[in-house]
C-alpha cells in the first residue's frame, strides 16, 4: 500500500550518536528493492542532507531547509523551491540585530553567521557542515535564503515564535525543530507541502505515503501523509496528532515502521 517514505533526520532516523543502525538500513534497503522510495525530509541545509543520503545509497529528490527546497541527490535538480519573503527577510534581521540574537541565514546552500560563537560551532558540528562568517552581516538580509534560523534558549524562542507569528501573519512558517531552535521559512516552505510535490512527481497518491518525525517542524509531514508517524521520544504535540507511534530513534522506530507497514503488512 506505501509507496514513499519520508524521513526526519535527527531524533528520528538518527539515533543519539548520530548514526543509523545496520537494522534500520537494511530494512530501508528491502523496501526500495520492492520499489518504495525512501527519502529525508529535515530543516538541515541540502549539504548536509545529501551526506546522509550518499552514506544510505539514496538517489532521489531529497526534502531539506524544513521543505523550503527539494533537490535531487543524484543530479542536484531543484523540483521545489520556495524562499523566505524578501520583507520577512528584512524584518528578522534587523529584529536579531536590535535585540542581540543569533540569527544564521543560509544562500547558496552556505551557511552564514555575523560572527562565531559556540551556537555556531555546535550546530555546525551537529550538521556537519563549514560555515562562512560575514561581519556585515545586514547586507545579506538582501539575498534570497530558504530559512533563517534563531538559537536561544527555549523558553526565550517561545515567547519570539509568538511575537513573530503576530507580526507576519500568514506571510512566513516559524516552527521549532529542537527546542533551541527556532527556524523560519515561507508559508509553503513546509514539510508538508515537500511531501505532497514529492508525491506527485512520482504519481502517488497522498495516502500511499509515509510521515515519520519527533518534533513540532514534522507536523505537518505527519499531518499530510497517508500515514503519520511520531517517534516515541516526539513532543507531545506531535503524538496528539500522529496516526501511529513508533518506538524511539535509539530503539529503531524508524525500522518497526517500515517492517510493520511495508516489509510485513497484517
Amino acid at each position: 500500500m506505501y509507496k514513499l517514505v519520508a524521513l526526519d533526520l535527527d531524533d528520528t532516523l538518527l539515533n543519539d550518536e548520530l548514526d543509523i543502525t545496520e537494522g534500520t538500513r537494511n530494512a530501508m534497503t528491502a523496501a526500495m528493492e520492492r520499489g518504495v522510495v525512501i527519502t529525508i525530509a529535515t530543516g538541515r541545509m541540502y549539504a548536509s542532507a545529501k551526506q546522509v543520503a550518499d552514506r544510505l545509497g539514496l538517489e532521489v529528490p531529497l526534502i531539506t531547509y524544513q521543505g523550503a527546497l527539494v533537490k535531487h541527490a543524484k543530479d542536484g535538480t531543484v523540483l521545489y523551491e520556495k524562499n523566505v519573503p524578501p520583507e520577512v527577510v528584512r524584518y528578522v534581521f534587523e529584529y536579531a540585530a536590535e535585540h542581540g540574537l543569533h540569527l544564521q541565514s543560509y544562500h547558496n546552500d552556505r551557511l552564514l553567521a555575523k560572527e562565531e560563537n559556540e551556537r555556531l560551532i555546535a550546530y555546525s558540528k551537529l550538521s556537519n557542515i563549514p560555515y562562512d562568517i560575514e561581519p556585515d552581516f545586514g547586507k545579506l538580509a538582501a539575498k534570497s535564503t530558504p530559512k533563517l534560523l534563531m538559537i536561544d534558549e527555549p523558553e526565550k524562542l517561545d515567547r519570539l515564535l509568538e511575537e513573530l507569528k503576530k507580526a507576519f501573519g500568514g506571510q512566513a512558517h516559524i516552527t521549532k525543530s529542537k527546542p533551541n531552535f527556532l527556524e523560519i521559512m515561507h508559508p509553503e516552505g513546509t514539510k508538508g507541502h515537500a511531501l505532497r510535490h514529492l508525491a506527485e512527481h512520482y504519481g502517488i497518491r497522498q495516502e500511499e505515503t509515509i510521515g515519520i518525525g519527533d518534533s513540532w517542524n514534522d507536523k505537518e509531514l505527519v499531518v499530510e501523509a497517508g500515514l503519520g508517524v511520531a517517534m516515541a521520544n516526539a513532543v507531545e504535540a506531535l503524538k496528539e496528532v500522529a496516526d501511529y507511534i513508533t518506538t524511539s530513534n535509539n530503539e529503531e522506530g524508524v525500522r518497526r515502521v517500515i517492517e510493520k507497514f511495508i516489509l510485513d503488512p497484517r
